[in-house]
């Protein structure tokens, strides 16, 4: 069986176009969706016509559930938050609403975004030094702590990692579909950066017992994704989306 696993859409439906082109072409039989789906200045009622159409598992990440939470003054202050809010009829945030924080499929696949006490912390990495640092063996098995599935697959740091515990369970991070940088204030102040626009996502193959894991790089058309979100005020986007990095200006 192959499982395409991805995550942090963040409206690019014209990345996330790409990635599913390519995940079919790998014959993927099942694709999985760690959240961060809509917000964003890019498309994304087409985010989320791509995910029904394409029958892609999806669960709720820190983003799709400050969608859900704006208060009419965050829609007033937030040009991208009042843009997603006007894309996205009622019956859209009625099915982000049902989404779930985590999910269990069979015994061997866990789906999370960020972490079981907080989706808008890293499962993988620290990043007190401002910089996302891998964190240790000990301290991803405290973070999973009585999850017992083989694979535990998280998002929400944008950066695509496998990491082999000594548990013998396998946590995975696809990395993003949509957006290769960000900078953030929480927990502390930090930046991450992929360096590259191409689009991320991995594919894992079970056959007979083994696996076998595959991080794929997804060239796409970001100079549409760019100008899209340029055009809707984001300029900031707008570079990132074209090289993978903050721009130091915004």
């Amino acid at each position: 069986m192959k499982i395409a696993i991805l995550s942090d859409i963040k409206s690019n439906a014209y990345a996330l176009e790409s990635v599913i082109k390519d995940l079919k072409s790998k014959e993927a039989d099942v694709i999985l969706n760690l959240g961060d789906s809509f917000y964003g200045p890019i498309e994304p009622r087409k985010t989320y016509d791509l995910i029904q159409e394409n029958k892609i598992i999806t669960i709720c990440g820190n983003e799709d559930r400050q969608i859900l939470e704006a208060t009419p003054a965050q829609l007033e202050e937030n040009n991208i938050l009042r843009y997603v809010h006007d894309e996205l009829d009622d019956n859209i945030l009625y099915w982000i609403q049902d989404l779930s924080f985590e999910k269990i499929i069979g015994s061997d696949y866990y789906m999370i975004h960020g972490t079981y006490q907080d989706d808008s912390l890293y499962m993988l990495e620290d990043v007190s030094s401002g910089k996302a640092i891998l964190n240790d063996d000990k301290k991803i098995l405290d973070i999973i702590d009585d999850i017992k599935s083989k694979f535990v697959m998280c998002g929400h740091s944008c950066v695509p990692r496998c990491v082999n515990l000594s548990s013998g369970q396998v946590a995975i991070n696809p990395g993003a579909v949509g957006l290769q940088a960000f900078k953030s204030t929480y927990p502390n102040d930090h930046i991450i950066e992929n360096n590259t626009p191409d689009a991320s996502y991995i594919m894992l193959d079970i056959d007979d017992g083994k696996y076998s894991l595959e991080l794929v790089k997804v060239a796409y058309d970001f100079e549409k994704a760019a100008l899209k979100a340029e055009e809707n005020g984001s300029d900031d986007w707008g570079y990132t989306l074209r090289t993978g990095k903050i721009d130091s200006n915004h």
